[in-house]
């Protein structure tokens, strides 16, 4: 089989695990405790490339304050199923000295990626570093980063949809979904 055969089938038989409706509802949650908490800062919203951009380009309309916004591109998959040491690809250009940081991503799951991710954002004096994903992983393995909003949870299975991706695809699937057993 074809590797675009594989993942459609893959996609017919994954189970959803958050529909469309709950997962507007977490990012609404999300960018409630942000406005709370960031509102009246200096903000650079930071998307982590590639899976942070569907999570950004949904919770960035709902931030009601001014912000600038910057991505920042490193990898661990590069469109496998399993991680490997860190790519660096991007860095961001915005300075962040003195800034209020948010780095947007898609999921927190051995949380290797993030948490270098936020060392390097520490390591240009900012005033605040904090961090939102859209997806938390629910297992013991890894490092555990700071992650200031998580909009939802899944359990220790493959996941996709909204962002994250099965080698490469369905980063545009309309839900989140774990790949079948």
């Amino acid at each position: 089989m074809d590797l675009r055969g594989e993942v459609e089938r893959v996609m017919r038989e994954a189970e959803c695990l958050h529909d469309r409706a709950a997962i507007e509802c977490a990012f609404d949650e999300m960018a409630e405790h942000i406005n709370r908490d960031m509102a009246a800062g200096d903000v650079v919203v930071i998307c982590v490339m590639n899976g942070g951009l569907v999570a950004s380009g949904q919770l960035l309309p709902r931030l009601n304050f001014p912000l600038r916004v910057d991505y920042m591109h490193a990898s661990r998959y590069r469109e496998r199923t399993s991680g490997e040491e860190l790519h660096w690809k991007v860095e961001p250009v915005q300075r962040l000295q003195g800034k209020d940081v948010l780095i947007v991503d898609d999921i927190l799951d051995e949380g290797y990626t993030l948490d270098a991710i936020i060392r390097f954002c520490w390591q240009t004096q900012p005033a605040s570093v904090r961090a939102a994903v859209l997806v938390q992983k629910l297992h013991d393995r890894g490092v555990r980063p700071p992650v200031d909003y998580i909009g939802l949870t899944v359990p220790d299975r493959y996941v996709f949809g909204y962002g994250m991706d099965y080698k490469g695809y369905w980063r545009n699937a309309r839900g989140i979904y774990a790949v079948a057993d």
